[in-house]
């Protein structure tokens, strides 16, 4: 049924692409602050920062916005949702206090314990000297280091060696924030999903992104290189065993300790031997998780978010999925994840949507005299939907190739892990039966 609402989704990446897309097809009427070449195309971008919540809130007002939804987690963190909400307008997204849950790595953690939800061990430490004093007194064994606060993907060092745990201390000691150090959890890494109203949970189908810049997951961390849903490494037991151990207890330590969550709980994942485990949540739709999860919605997306904001998401039919697969490769500028230049004119992207099953997802793009040019690191998400996933990585691959522009690079191995465990299950289950 089309919708008139008029709806503010703020952000400027892939991921604000994406819902923008989704809302526009759900009949809503889209501004997006500030967007993107992209947004610009479903939408009407205005030139407003995403941390500027007072322009943001000006504009909500000004022009009747009925729901606002808010893609990265700057604002959120920053109290944009407490600031709406105190104006008595809607809008999609934890409090300040509950976007903590992404924002301080230590609030987590004692969130996690609260609820006695399964995660890696570990130890906070105010002070550099602190945390190296614990390294040096304790046996040598993997450890994961990180920054309490925001980091962009960038405050989280995996350490194999003492030596690598006290670079990764010596590295943060300068940011003047708490430093954690925890045991390294060994497994395949999975996202899970889901939207809350702070009650009801709607999970939704799981992924898996790749971090890492380069195929085989060597190289830096980056913001995300692609993703694929949904991945085969989890399945329906499986789901419903996060769902119940996990992202439930969790919505409960939450309100107990009065700072209900409504919004997206986005929980990253270590499948280990011992079961799944919380790496770390974030409070948003990932990026590029969400073009993927757009991709594959066919229920109205506009639908659940208004439930979730009213509180009513146990009134609502579970969400209704295209029963086929996702694959988003990441397009980054030469230099990413480290200093890239920008302004190359973009070619192919006309081609590239032409392409079956494929949508281009902008992320760092901007139009300069009727051409889009680059304007970021991670510049395009081209994502693919097909009945299979060797299929729909095949479709998105395809869309990759269209599409040209000085030093444009991507990873060509996304994906690869879920169809290595398809065909790994497929031999299994042909095993049983042969027997």
């Amino acid at each position: 049924m089309p919708h008139s609402k008029r709806v503010l989704v703020v952000g400027s990446g892939g991921r604000e692409h994406a819902i923008a897309w989704k809302l526009a097809a759900d009949g809503a009427e889209v501004l997006i602050a500030p967007g993107n070449a992209g947004t610009a195309t479903v939408g009407e971008n205005l030139p407003i920062a995403v941390d500027d919540i007072r322009s943001l809130l000006d504009v909500a007002i000004k022009r009747k916005v009925d729901l606002t939804v808010v893609g990265p987690e700057v604002p959120l963190v920053a109290g944009i949702v407490d600031a709406f909400q105190a104006k008595k307008l809607r809008i999609f997204g934890p409090t300040a206090d509950a976007a903590r849950l992404e924002g301080s790595k230590a609030f987590c953690k004692k969130v996690l314990h609260r609820g006695d939800v399964p995660t890696a061990a570990y130890r906070e430490f105010r002070s550099g000297e602190k945390a190296r004093e614990y390294l040096e007194a304790r046996e040598e064994t993997p450890l994961v280091v990180k920054a309490d606060g925001l980091a962009a993907g960038k405050g989280v060092f995996v350490c194999s060696t003492r030596d690598e745990a006290l670079a990764a201390v010596e590295a943060l000691a300068d940011g003047g924030q708490s430093i954690l150090i925890e045991e390294r959890l060994d497994g395949i890494e999975v996202s899970v999903l889901a939207i809350t109203d702070g009650r009801t949970i709607v999970t939704l189908p799981p992924l898996q992104d790749h971090k890492a810049a380069y195929d085989g997951d060597q190289g830096p961390n980056t913001g995300g290189m692609g993703a694929y849903c949904p991945t085969p490494f989890v399945d329906a037991a499986m789901l419903a065993e996060i769902e119940e151990q996990i992202l439930v207890p969790t919505i409960h330590a939450m309100k107990r300790g009065r700072t209900p969550f409504q919004g997206v709980l986005y929980a990253g994942l270590m499948l280990t031997p011992q079961g799944p485990k919380v790496l770390e949540y974030n409070v948003r739709f990932g990026d590029p998780e969400c073009q993927p999860l757009m991709a594959l919605l066919k229920s109205s997306l506009l639908d659940l978010l208004d439930a979730a904001v009213d509180g009513r998401l146990e009134e609502v039919e579970p969400p209704e999925w295209k029963r086929e697969a996702a694959v988003a490769v990441v397009m980054a500028a030469e230099g990413y994840p480290g200093s890239y230049p920008s302004g190359h004119p973009i070619r192919g992207l006309h081609e590239a949507a032409e392409v079956p099953g494929v949508q281009v997802f902008h992320a760092g793009t901007k139009r300069v005299d009727g051409q889009v040019e680059t304007a970021g690191g991670r510049v395009l998400a081209v994502t693919a939907t097909a009945p299979t996933l060797p299929q729909a990585k095949l479709q998105a691959y395809t869309g990759v190739r269209a599409i040209r522009w000085i030093g444009g690079w991507c990873r060509k191995d996304i994906a690869d892990k879920g169809i290595r465990r398809e065909r790994e299950l497929a031999a299994r289950d042909e095993e049983v039966e042969s027997r």
